[in-house]
Order: C-alpha cells, then sequence, then structure tokens
C-alpha cells in the first residue's frame, strides 16, 4: 500500500479561538475518525487490489486485444487502402482525366471560345450602340416621370403634411405628455406607499430575524463545517498510518502462516526427498537405460554384420570387420602396379 510517504502537518490553529471551536473540535474528530478508518482500509485495499488486478490480467488482455485489432481491423484496412482502394483511385483519376478533363479542355478551347470571341464582337458591335439609343431615350422618360410625380404627389403631400398632418401630431404629443405624467405622478405614489409597505411587513422583520438568528446560526455552522473538514484530513492521515500497520501486520501474518511453512517444507523436506530420489532412483534408472541402449545398439550392429555375412559372404580383411578399397582399385587378389601387369602377354 502506499502509504510511505509522510503526511502533511496540519495546519496550525489561529490564535485566539473561542471556547465555541474548543468544544466543537474534540468531538467532532472523534466521530470523524471512527467514520473515516473503516473508510481508508477498504479504500487502500481496494486500491492494492486494482493495482495487482491491473498488472495481473488488464494490461495483458489490453496488450492483446490491440494485437488482436490491429491483426483484425488496422492490418486488412491498410492492407485494402494501400493495395485496392489506392490503385482503383489511381485508375478513376486516369479515367476522368481521359474521359472528362483533356475532352472539357478540348472543347472549351475549339468551341466555346470562338463563340466568346464572336459574343464578345456581337456585344461591341452591335449591343453597344443599341444599349446608348434606349439609355437615352429612359433618361428623357424617367425625366418626364419624375417632373409628373413631383406635381401630383410631392407638392401636394409636402402641403398635407405642413398645413394638416404636423399640427395635428403637436396636437397628440402634448396630450400624450399630459396624460403620462398624470399616469407616472399615480403610480410613483402608489410605488411609494407599496415601498413602505413591504419594507416594514417583510424587510425589517427579515433583517432582524437574519441579524438575530441567521447570522449567529450560520456563524456556528461555519465553525462546525471547518473544525469537520480539518477533521477529516486528519483523520484520513490517521486511518492511513492505521492502513499502514494493518497492511504490514498482513503481510507479516501471511509470510508466518505460508511463506515460511513452505519455504521450510521445500528446504527441509522436499530438497533432501529429491536428492535422495535424484541419487538413489532416477541416477541408476538412467545408468541402466544408457546401458541397455548401449546394449540394444551393440546387438544391432552385431545382427546387421550377421545379416551382411550370410548374404553377402566373407570379405578380405578381419574377422567381422571388411576392409575398404578404393572404388577405382580391383577387387581382385593383386592390384595392377607400375611394374607389373595383368594381362597375359606380361605374366610371369
Amino acid at each position: 500500500m502506499d502509504l510511505e510517504k509522510p503526511a502533511r502537518p496540519p495546519a496550525a490553529a489561529p490564535a485566539g479561538e473561542g471556547c465555541l471551536v474548543v468544544a466543537v473540535r474534540l468531538p467532532v474528530r472523534v466521530v470523524v475518525l471512527v467514520l473515516v478508518v473503516p473508510v481508508r482500509l477498504v479504500w487502500d485495499a481496494l486500491a492494492v487490489a486494482g493495482r495487482f488486478l491491473n498488472d495481473t490480467l488488464l494490461r495483458p488482455l489490453g496488450r492483446a486485444l490491440r494485437w488482436v485489432g490491429r491483426a483484425v481491423f488496422v492490418w486488412p484496412l491498410v492492407g485494402l487502402w494501400r493495395y485496392v482502394l489506392v490503385p482503383f483511385g489511381k485508375g478513376l483519376a486516369w479515367l476522368g482525366k481521359v474521359l472528362v478533363v483533356l475532352p472539357a479542355v478540348a472543347f472549351h478551347r475549339h468551341v466555346l471560345t470562338p463563340l466568346g470571341r464572336g459574343a464578345a464582337w456581337v456585344y461591341a458591335r452591335v449591343l453597344t450602340p443599341v444599349g446608348h439609343v434606349l439609355a437615352a431615350i429612359g433618361a428623357g422618360a424617367w425625366a418626364g416621370a419624375v417632373w409628373l410625380a413631383r406635381c401630383l404627389v410631392v407638392v401636394p403631400s409636402a402641403w398635407l403634411y405642413r398645413w394638416v398632418l404636423a399640427p395635428v401630431g403637436r396636437a397628440v404629443v402634448r396630450c400624450a405628455r399630459g396624460l403620462a405624467r398624470l399616469v407616472a405622478t399615480v403610480a410613483a405614489g402608489i410605488g411609494t406607499g407599496l415601498y413602505w409597505v413591504v419594507r416594514i411587513l417583510l424587510v425589517l422583520p427579515a433583517l432582524a430575524v437574519w441579524r438575530r438568528v441567521l447570522a449567529p446560526v450560520g456563524r456556528v455552522l461555519a465553525v462546525v463545517a471547518r473544525e469537520a473538514g480539518e477533521a477529516f484530513g486528519h483523520a484520513w492521515r490517521v486511518a492511513g498510518y492505521v492502513s499502514l500497520t494493518v497492511g504490514r501486520w498482513l503481510g507479516r501474518l501471511f509470510r508466518w502462516v505460508l511463506v515460511e511453512p513452505v519455504r521450510w517444507v521445500y528446504r527441509s523436506v522436499l530438497t533432501p526427498v529429491g536428492h535422495v530420489v535424484r541419487d538413489a532412483v532416477l541416477r541408476p534408472l538412467g545408468d541402466a537405460a544408457r546401458q541397455a541402449l548401449a546394449a540394444a545398439r551393440a546387438s544391432a550392429r552385431r545382427a546387421r554384420a550377421d545379416l551382411r555375412r550370410t548374404l553377402f559372404g566373407e570379405r578380405a580383411g578381419a574377422e567381422g570387420e571388411p576392409q575398404l578399397t578404393h572404388r577405382r582399385e580391383p577387387d581382385g587378389p593383386r592390384a595392377r602396379t607400375l611394374g607389373g601387369s595383368t594381362t597375359a602377354l606380361t605374366k610371369d
């Protein structure tokens, strides 16, 4: 358990603590310590079990799943991309270039460009003069329409606005301003009355409750909460020491109960018994097996030699072992040498 680090010393208590803080601190720390120690023990046990499970099961399983995922998904997809999709895409690109791009470029170069040049000539030589004439006619018609609209619409509308709508609008604005002042005066009076009613019936009692009841209770609760937090930290550190002690004691108990007896049995019983079994049983059996194998090999060699003598007869040389001769030399009783001959004319 990861409890070897020294605990951080608790923060020093602020000077001038009251009797309420001192009276609250000890019971709160005792209660929190009783509640936190089992939680810390369970937490440390779960942490150790989690690390053991991660090292022995989850990490190898994750590596195996990663390898399986690569073998099942990544490598096939890479092969599909590299050896199927990329060549297919290159083929489609070449086909699109041959079937679409090159015909489109040729059509633009040999059809659209001459048509565009012809259209530009028609625009410059025909449409532009016609447009100038139509523009002059349209300007004259627009000027006549503007003069007619000024005489028939703008001048009567200006006279109507100046002598009818403006006086009526000023009268309406003055009436609205007077009505707005009246409504504002009435609303101000009602608002002042409501303000004092709310202040007397709600604000002043609420302020008295806050000052006389809620603020002292809040201070007490703040002190209790602060002491509970400090007690929780202190209890957590104490529980860490307790958990470390319990862990060490369980480790020593496990060693005394299981590891040391198993080690003693292995050293004092199994090792001597193994040596005795090796020296008294296994080694003689091995020697006997090797001797039997050697005897079987010798018997097999003798049987092969007997069978060869039976089938092919005795050869010249020592008994049981034929002499080796060169393949190019004759097998007769006398080999040909430089000083002798095997022909009939040179025989002695």
